[in-house]
């Protein structure tokens, strides 16, 4: 398992923490994606956190894997067509 696998999976349930300020410390479940941005649930309200200028730590299949955002602006169904 390599860490590009997360670039090909579903995001939305993961676990993440966006790393980048202002937006740092924003840490919960991604509940829905766009081509540009996640919306993360946590504490009960939810937060759009756009992908450009950040960058993402995934809990994905027992590890954590950071993620630039600027690497994943796809639509999230044609994240796993476009990137390699």
């Amino acid at each position: 398992m390599t860490d590009m696998d997360v670039y090909r999976t579903e995001l939305i349930g993961l676990d993440v923490e966006v790393l980048s300020k202002p937006f740092s410390g924003i840490a919960g479940r991604v509940v829905d994606e766009t081509k540009n941005t996640f919306t993360i649930e946590s504490a009960g309200t939810e937060r759009m956190v756009p992908k450009p200028g950040n960058v993402f730590r995934f809990a994905y299949e027992g590890r954590t894997v950071d993620i630039i955002g600027s690497k994943i602006t796809h639509q999230p169904e044609d994240r796993i067509k476009k990137v390699r």
